[in-house]
């Protein structure tokens, strides 16, 4: 058997031993949101304006036991969903976990690895790949069998791990593959042990208890963790590298926040502006160089044409036909989460100006119809679409 066959049915043997993510059924759809699993918020995030059709079809490579899948199937209703993954027993779970909550009808699922992704037929508008290529003998034939499958103008969606925040995990890793287990049962069983006899101020326990100990007490996200076979891990230079390979676009971090310099050298103008000067990836590796907690990337790539649309003209932000942004919390209320979980505090002039867009679904009127119509004014607006309370659609593609 090749290194690579031999990888992936140790890869295989773990999750049909330890199905992951372990997250339990429902008879009901999965609570909350992930923007990311939205193709509205998630093409709004890429480009800034709403996409222009919804009956589309995702790839979710390497599903597991489908909770992503679930969210895919319930956040786009109108979407054509299939899964595959290496584990047949996982994906017993996620058939069986869509089925339960009402999205079998949309979704699909099939046996293979990610760098058979190619041999599926047609293409998709969006890929979902998420804690998959870190795992594969060869993360670059995985990229590329995803590209080749992504649409012109189509968005996908990736999380690798991260080797700085992961350190402590590595050396735990090492230490459970050194006491060589039989099976990934005993090696559960070891690293229990390891953590209970080491010292309480040993940087791998505190590591453990401070980032990962809620999650762990769980067998599956223990093994998943712990005692893997296979896990490449990136920095910022190395995933680069791996993005060029595909060919596709790098479109941004789906946590932007984290990677502004500000964040780390606001209180220093000169420092600041001269790391304004690097390069965007220097920019990047400068900023994980001083802030060594990044355990993932999560990030988008597409492939061209893909279209942004920045509405710094007010003319043409006005023009935009606007709706309410697909993932939020606690609506209809003046006090909300957003997509991104943050609490938000609406003014009352904000609140009727998004109550009216809620309604503009059906009437199709501009921002400023609306804001003629309601009172109000550009800021308001503004500050809804800032907040990612409203998406917007460009007048010129009505």
């Amino acid at each position: 058997m090749s290194e690579t066959n031999q990888i992936h049915s140790a890869v295989t043997n773990l999750y049909n031993a330890y199905p992951f993510p372990p997250e339990p059924l429902l008879d009901e759809p999965p609570p909350g949101y992930n923007w990311r699993w939205s193709w509205t918020a998630a093409y709004d995030f890429c480009t800034g304006r709403k996409p222009a059709q919804q009956d589309i079809r995702i790839l979710d490579a390497g599903c597991g036991t489908g909770v992503g899948t679930e969210y895919l199937v319930h956040l786009n209703p109108e979407a054509s969903v299939i899964g595959i993954d290496i584990s047949p027993e996982a994906l017993k779970v996620a058939q069986e976990r869509c089925q339960r909550s009402g999205g079998a009808d949309r979704v699909t699922f099939q046996e293979m690895n990610v760098e058979q992704a190619h041999t599926l037929e047609g293409q998709f508008e969006m890929i979902n790949c998420v804690g998959v290529l870190h795992h594969l003998p060869d993360p670059v034939a995985g990229i590329k069998a995803l590209a080749s499958k992504l649409a012109p103008g189509g968005i996908m969606h990736i999380f690798v791990y991260g080797e700085l925040g992961r350190w402590e995990v590595r050396l735990m890793q090492n230490a459970i593959a050194l006491l060589q287990p039989n099976d990934y049962q005993e090696g559960v069983n070891i690293g229990r042990k390891l953590f209970e006899i080491l010292p309480e101020n040993n940087r791998i326990v505190k590591r453990e208890k401070e980032r990962w100990a809620l999650d762990n007490q769980r067998d599956a996200c223990f093994a998943d963790m712990y005692v893997h076979p296979q896990e490449i891990d990136y920095n910022i230079n190395t995933l680069f590298d791996l993005i060029k390979e595909s060919w596709l676009d790098f479109v941004g971090f789906s946590n932007p926040q984290f990677w502004q310099l500000e964040r780390l050298l606001g209180d220093d103008p000169k420092i600041l502006e001269r790391a304004k000067q690097l390069s965007e990836r220097e920019q990047y590796r400068l900023i994980e160089s001083l802030d060594p907690e990044v355990t993932h990337y999560e990030f988008f790539l597409s492939k061209p044409p893909l279209i942004h649309c920045d509405w710094s003209d007010d003319s043409e932000f006005l023009s935009a036909i606007p709706e309410r942004h697909p993932c939020m919390e606690g609506w209809e209320s003046r006090n909300l989460f957003n997509a991104d979980y943050e609490l938000v505090s609406l003014s009352e002039e904000e609140f009727n100006l998004l109550k009216a867009i809620n309604e503009n679904r059906e009437k199709q009127h501009s921002l400023r119809e609306i804001i003629t119509e309601v009172g109000g004014n550009v800021s308001e607006a503004r500050s809804l679409h800032k907040q990612k309370l409203i998406t917007l659609t460009p007048v010129n593609s009505q």
